[in-house]
């Protein structure tokens, strides 16, 4: 088992061109098409980018990865939840302009974040250990300006245009409920298993690499476009 989810990790790491996950191909154009409420499409695109998206869910299997009790799961995924509905909502319908490569390097620094606190890191090095609910919370709000970044990209139309955010925010959470179900009970099981401390070990300072590599591909992103090679 805790092989199975560092070879994850590892592979997660390796699938960089995965990590830009935006809207894109046959979703872009139904998006960009999209008149009136269109409730149902947009639940499905909101799930659809939450189970894909690479980061959103390193970050979220950091946080979870030694709560033991489900009732700080569940305080944990509801204050990150808060954090990127409010920032999503709020980018897209009060037309706050975020650089995308900018927020998504930021986005690559909270997986780092978590990961670095999971080893011990703040206590260690810097002899303090910072709030993780307010660092939950405040990531959220920088995860929810990431996804509000990939649908100002599309251009809504404003024509049913909070029904459809609403419908993509519920389908991200449903998303997120999907995934994170499946990667607690890995990590419950995984807990079982002989070894896991090592392992656990080895699984954080994955995630922490995915982290810093995301962050690298996004900055570079943002000092390429500049020169208008992006």
């Amino acid at each position: 088992m805790g092989r199975a989810l560092c070879a994850g990790s590892a592979a997660a790491l390796l699938a960089g061109g995965a990590w830009a996950h935006g809207v894109g191909g046959g979703d872009a154009a139904f998006v960009t098409a999209a008149q009136g409420p269109q409730i149902v499409p947009f639940l499905y695109l909101g799930a659809k980018h939450m189970v894909t998206g690479y980061d959103h869910l390193l970050f979220l299997l950091g946080v979870i990865f030694f709560l033991r009790d489900l009732r700080h799961v569940a305080l944990y995924v509801t204050m990150f939840s808060l954090g990127h509905s409010l920032t999503l909502l709020a980018g897209v319908l009060g037309r706050i302009s975020v650089d995308p490569f900018l927020v998504d390097a930021v986005i690559g620094l909270s997986v780092v974040y978590k990961a670095f606190d999971n080893l011990g890191g703040f206590k260690t090095v810097f002899g303090v250990q910072p709030n993780p609910k307010a660092a939950v919370l405040g990531f959220g709000l920088v995860h929810g300006f990431g996804l509000a970044t990939k649908l100002q990209q599309l251009n809504l139309s404003k024509d049913g245009l909070l029904a459809n955010l609403v419908s993509f925010n519920l389908g991200v959470e449903v998303g997120q409920l999907i995934a994170l179900s499946a990667m607690l009970a890995l990590v419950i099981a995984w807990r079982r298993q002989p070894g896991f401390g090592r392992q656990a070990l080895a699984a954080n300072v994955l995630i922490m690499a995915a982290g810093f590599l995301l962050m690298q591909q996004q900055l570079a992103g943002y000092f390429m476009q500049g020169k208008g090679l992006a």
